[in-house]
């Protein structure tokens, strides 16, 4: 499995690669090309017998999908975490542009199309006509100045914002034309107005994001059942072209095994993220079912505070590092289906290195380390997102750390009100993991009060050149960085998560790789 999954990496490496020269064209997404079913309506409970079978021509389409990790609230403004744009961008919210799955180029959305200054410090966007929001106001440039001005304002607080930070000005040259103008050149900008910061929001539809999306998406939230499940409903008035899918219903299962049951029982259509990968021998052997593999930008990363606690020293770390056997714990945590990478890089990314031999599996050199820096027989508070392969991976590093003297004591937080409280905002832990699905997001270790607690100017440095620069210096200065954080064994990423779904046999449209945040639906239809 892990021979199939680099075939993936290495052809969509491939395809970002060549993205990486082709100016107004360089960029990525929080949010990912998958496609969308619909439904006829349901109540989300499951008990329906499977929507998709035998739908007559001309009736309303249904899609249930199956995740793990439920929205805290609707609103990715204020609440970090993947969940939310996961669910709601692409498919609710729109951008100006959003990223081709396939071939990790920059296409337009909102924006027909756009110019780049030479100088690279002005972008000048034309907008389509004809598109409206949820609740039937008129998308105009005025709309696009208001969300990007938002993100830089205090109603923006989760920490993705600083991605908006490099624009100086926007100024609505008609109402189909928007320039905006930034501080110096970024190689980063267009990229991040991909992901969720540079979602379209109208100024009369912010009052209650936390329960009302109102975006100009093709799809529309029906109604969200607390603990179960969100319906979402095609937007009759869309502007662009139909989903193939009416009604889709994403339903949320904390249990794995209760997933692939519903699975197998028709309660489902897609299980968009396979949470169990030991049990996927009962569907790659069923005809009714097709089974989807390829590769995410989800590094599992086991977390470390640098700044206090016995991970503030730089030896313990080191210990730590050399501790873990990562084949092993990828064999027996998620049935050997992922990817070793080394650093905050996935392969997809234009300056990923291998960088998986920096710390071997060297139990000996381990216990010298801490032997040296007075921590034998230290213990860890090793707070975790209670999320299934964080789960499985904590207990086999647990076990391998007592193997060289180290207690990792584990406790599960709820994923994610709990662990984004205690974990990611107020860094009370010593160890944890998660995994970070942001695309190309290397630049929060260059944000001191990230839960990471790093703070290296060294760092900030090589990452504000790799902004400014040309593309071949942006691919050095982030090399540089990726080999500094690894050196500095600021966390241990364990491996990369595949993109595992299963889908009755008529689905078509699903992503091989999903390289952002968002389970895009648009593509996908029933056959």
């Amino acid at each position: 499995m892990k021979r199939s999954l680099r075939t993936a990496v290495a052809a969509t490496a491939a395809g970002f690669l060549l993205l990486t020269g082709c100016g107004a064209g360089s960029g990525d997404d929080d949010a990912t090309d998958s496609s969308a079913d619909g439904s006829t309506a349901d109540d989300g409970d499951g008990d329906d017998a499977d929507p998709g079978d035998d739908t007559p021509a001309g009736e309303p389409t249904a899609l249930t999908v199956g995740f793990t990790a439920e929205p805290a609230n609707l609103d990715f403004t204020t609440t970090d975490g993947a969940a939310i744009p996961e669910a709601l961008l692409v498919n609710v919210y729109e951008g100006l542009v959003k990223l081709d799955q396939d071939t990790g180029e920059i296409v337009p959305l909102l924006a027909e199309s756009w110019e780049v200054s030479e100088d690279r410090t002005i972008y000048d966007f034309t907008l389509r006509e004809g598109v409206t929001f949820s609740n039937g106001e008129e998308f105009t440039a005025d709309d696009v100045k208001f969300s990007i001005e938002r993100v830089q304002s205090d109603d923006w607080s989760v920490s993705l914002k600083s991605g908006m930070d490099v624009v100086d000005e926007v100024e609505v040259v008609s109402p189909t034309e928007v320039r905006v103008v930034l501080t110096e050149p970024s190689n980063n900008w267009l990229f991040r107005m991909t992901t969720r910061i540079g979602a379209m929001f109208t100024p009369t539809g912010v009052d209650d994001l936390a329960n009302e999306p109102v975006g100009t998406g093709p799809y529309v939230v029906d109604t969200w059942n607390r603990g179960d499940s969100i319906v979402f409903a095609a937007n009759d008035d869309y502007w662009g072209d139909a989903p193939a899918i009416d009604t889709v219903t994403l339903r949320y299962f904390a249990d794995p095994t209760a997933a692939n049951n519903a699975m197998l029982t028709g309660d489902i259509d897609v299980i968009g993220t396979v949470q169990a990968p030991e049990a996927l021998d009962q569907f790659e052997n069923e005809d009714r079912f097709q089974v989807i593999e390829g590769t995410t930008n989800g590094e599992v990363t086991l977390a470390f505070n640098n700044e206090s606690g016995p991970m503030s020293d730089v030896r313990v770390r080191q210990a730590v590092k050399h501790a873990i056997d990562r084949e092993a714990l990828l064999e027996t945590a998620w049935a050997g289906r992922g990817y070793l990478i080394g650093s905050h890089v996935p392969p997809t990314d234009p300056w990923y290195e291998d960088l998986t031999g920096m710390y071997p599996y060297d139990p000996d050199r381990a216990q010298d380390l801490l032997a040296d820096a007075g921590a034998e027989g230290v213990t860890l508070r090793f707070r975790i997102a209670n999320l299934p392969y964080a789960v499985a991976a904590a207990q086999v590093v647990a076990s391998q750390l007592a193997d060289v003297g180290i207690t990792a004591e584990i406790e599960p937080l709820e994923f994610p009100a709990r662990w984004l409280d205690e974990v990611f905002t107020n860094a009370d832990y010593d160890m944890s993991i998660v995994a970070h699905v942001e695309p190309r997001d290397i630049g929060i270790f260059g944000d001191p009060d990230y839960y990471f607690r790093y703070d290296n100017e060294e760092l900030r440095d090589l990452l504000t050149a790799a902004d400014a620069g040309t593309p071949e210096e942006q691919i050095a200065s982030m090399q540089d960085a990726a080999r500094l954080l690894a050196e500095d064994a600021v966390a241990d990423w364990l491996f990369l998560l595949p993109n595992l779904i299963v889908a009755a046999d008529d689905v078509t449209g699903l992503p091989e790789n999903r390289v952002g945040e968002s389970f895009d639906l648009t593509a996908i239809s029933r056959s």
